[in-house]
């Protein structure tokens, strides 16, 4: 619905290396491409030829940030991107990654995916080394980029594998100098971040199916606590943190791709399963199975299986409709879901219907969906959740509503399948749900469905905008003009 916040994909980050010649600023776009279900604000590009960083980046969409002449201007062999979604600092131009700062050898430019928890102490920690730079805080991203980059005494591997241990929270991370690609995960593995081959090169994406798009085979997963670089002499590892695996439990649920591999799993081989569960948890005669498109599919595809029921598109999803800054008149509120959801009358009139969805936060979508249903005709409507209850925000890089906001934490069932006004409501639970996914409970991360959070999160943890910092960067009318500090002076260069 317009106004409606419901979970939000964090960012999504790639990285390519490639022998000289190649055109990794086009292997990067449309790996972007790939990711853009991870973030629909902003987009960036940065390359290097092997002497210099090249970086462009806008608000919008992969496709309204890029075009033919934006490409080819990036010229370079290897290349970072980002799609991002803001969960720390605000939607702003300035904020848009890959960020970028000097270092000993040269420039470095960084993409991260999650969200950082001991912020506050490392920008304390950058305002002893430079209180000018630490006065300029925005993002968790800025400060770890300015962290990385100050030390002028070490190469940048060194620099990383000494800063990295002590950095907390969620960190999936691609950055590069003028040489080396590198990619780091935190020691959780809260976000997921693969490694693939090219016939010539690597890549680094945050979903597998990002290496599908540029034809690179999956290699395998960069593990919890290491650090990859990726440079002429090919891929070499270090570790810089025992893992202690904490995986994004609601990456199976909603923010990954179907097509996307995560700890050997299919995911939508895992949503299928998450569908079976709840047929089996919360069976109902019906007469239909219908997803909330599209992310409720694949379980609807699984509960229809299992329960025999008939399998129905019974709405329909307007593609098109994403994010949007124009606010609609009252006539338009008023039509609310209809915006990005529309009945197929003729399909669901005087059946009843079981309705499968991935989650519900504040209720007021499926609220919407089952009066529209009604509406449209159905004689029952029947919600199947393929999550648990949503009751604690999460502070690793999906953007729930508060705690007080969502409704599963003052309501229960009962109460809510009232509130969102349907005949009945089932939760998959949360044994059902980790089963779906194939992976052991010990080595996954459930704090939004337990509040049992296993990174600590500091008091201020919701409020990263007041301690961090962004390097300014200057946004003229004809482009974007990015300064790359380096050796020997600053370098500009104006893209069109």
């Amino acid at each position: 619905m317009p106004g409606e916040k419901g979970p939000q994909d964090e960012c999504g980050v790639f990285g390519v290396w490639a022998p000289p010649g190649e055109e990794a600023a086009k292997l990067t776009y449309f790996g972007l491409y790939a990711l853009q279900h991870r973030g629909q604000e902003s987009a960036g590009i940065a390359t290097s030829n092997g002497r210099r960083i090249q970086v462009f980046k806008d608000m919008g969409l992969v496709s309204q940030v890029f075009d033919e002449s934006a490409l080819n201007a990036l010229v370079g062999h290897i290349a970072i991107g980002h799609t991002r979604y803001s969960t720390t600092g605000g939607s702003t131009w300035e904020n848009a990654q890959p960020t970028l700062g000097p270092t000993a050898g040269g420039t470095i430019a960084l993409a991260h995916n999650g969200n950082l928890t001991n912020t506050r102490q490392l920008a304390d920690e950058l305002a002893l080394r430079d209180p000018k730079l630490a006065g300029q805080c925005n993002t968790d991203t800025a400060v770890l980029t300015a962290l990385l980059a100050g030390d002028m005494d070490h190469t940048l591997e060194q620099t990383a594998l000494a800063l990295l241990p002590r950095v907390q929270g969620a960190f999936s991370v691609v950055f590069m100098d003028e040489t080396t690609l590198y990619a780091a995960r935190d020691p959780f593995g809260v976000r997921p971040l693969a490694v693939g081959r090219l016939e010539k090169g690597w890549v680094v994406a945050s979903e597998t199916a990002a290496l599908d798009i540029v034809g690179a085979v999956y290699v395998r997963d960069v593990q919890p606590g290491e650090l990859v670089a990726i440079d002429e002499n090919g891929l070499r590892t270090s570790r810089f943190a025992p893992a202690t695996p904490a995986a994004c439990l609601f990456e199976y649920v909603y923010l990954s791709r179907p097509d996307t591999v995560l700890n050997g799993r299919l995911v939508n081989a895992a949503r299928i399963e998450m569908g079976r569960t709840l047929a089996r948890e919360y069976p109902v005669e019906a007469d239909l199975v219908i997803p909330v498109p599209s992310s409720g599919t694949p379980a609807a595809i699984g509960y229809a299986a299992e329960s025999r029921i008939e399998f129905a598109q019974g709405l329909t999803k307007n593609a098109y409709v994403g994010r949007t800054f124009i606010q609609p008149s009252q006539t338009i509120r008023q039509l609310g879901i209809r915006l990005k959801l529309n009945p197929l009358k003729e399909v669901i009139r005087g059946q009843r219907l079981i309705v499968v969805d991935d989650s519900i936060v504040r209720g007021n979508t499926q609220r919407a969906v089952v009066r529209m249903l009604r509406q449209a005709g159905a004689a029952e409507v029947h919600v199947r959740i393929s999550s648990p209850p949503v009751m604690w925000p999460c502070f690793y890089g999906i953007d729930f509503a508060t705690r007080a906001e969502l409704i599963a934490t003052g309501l229960d069932v009962t109460e809510i399948c009232h509130s969102i006004e349907a005949d009945s409501l089932g939760y998959i639970s949360l044994e059902g749900l980790i089963a779906a996914t194939g992976q052991e409970a010990a080595g996954l991360c459930t704090a939004c469905f337990t509040g049992q959070y296993p990174i600590e999160v500091q008091p201020e943890a919701h409020e990263f905008g007041k301690y961090l910092l962004e390097s300014r960067l200057d946004h003229s009318p004809d482009g974007l003009q990015v300064v790359a500090p380096g050796v020997g002076g600053a370098s500009a260069l104006e893209l069109p």
